[in-house]
């Protein structure tokens, strides 16, 4: 599969380099649970990243989901995501202030929570979901099993002040 990653840095906080970003998603969409169809393994996959503040964050979660308040990942599936022939996977939007406050409030090194909000949103554009509490626990296992590929603890329990969310 290639994989064709678009980053769009929109803020002034850090954020991951474009390798680091690049392999999270690489490592989803290299994992049959994940992907859950293997005509996707040979094609072309694009996949946007914008990595934002916390206002635009703010009005994206407000237009989508009727929040008011900025959240750390947003996914927007593309026609790649809905099994189209179009290579576009969709777009991950990562406000990097709630990931960096998130990672302090949990006792998370950015890393693992930044690589956690890339394949958290990664898997909602392959179609997963954690409304319902067994399609939650098939996403966090999905996620546990891909985190631990890339040399990350379960995001869920390995951290002294996890609280249960991505």
């Amino acid at each position: 599969m290639k994989l064709q990653v678009d980053i769009q840095t929109a803020c002034t906080e850090p954020v991951p380099g474009e390798r680091d970003i690049r392999d999270c998603l690489a490592a989803v969409l290299a994992d049959g649970a994940a992907v859950q169809g293997a005509q996707r393994a040979e094609q072309e996959v694009e996949v946007l990243v914008r990595l934002v503040g916390e206002e635009e964050m703010a009005a994206l979660n407000h237009r989508y989901r009727g929040s008011d308040a900025a959240t750390n990942v947003l996914a927007f599936a593309g026609p790649a995501g809905a099994g189209a022939g179009s290579p576009l996977l969709g777009d991950i939007v990562i406000c990097a202030p709630v990931v960096a406050r998130e990672a302090r409030r949990q006792g998370k090194p950015p890393a693992a929570h930044w690589s956690h909000m890339l394949v958290h949103g990664c898997l909602h554009l392959l179609g997963h979901d954690h409304r319902e509490d067994g399609a939650a626990q098939r996403m966090e296992a999905l996620e546990t099993g891909i985190l631990g590929g890339l040399g990350y603890p379960c995001p869920y329990t390995a951290y002294p002040n996890s609280d249960g969310a991505p």
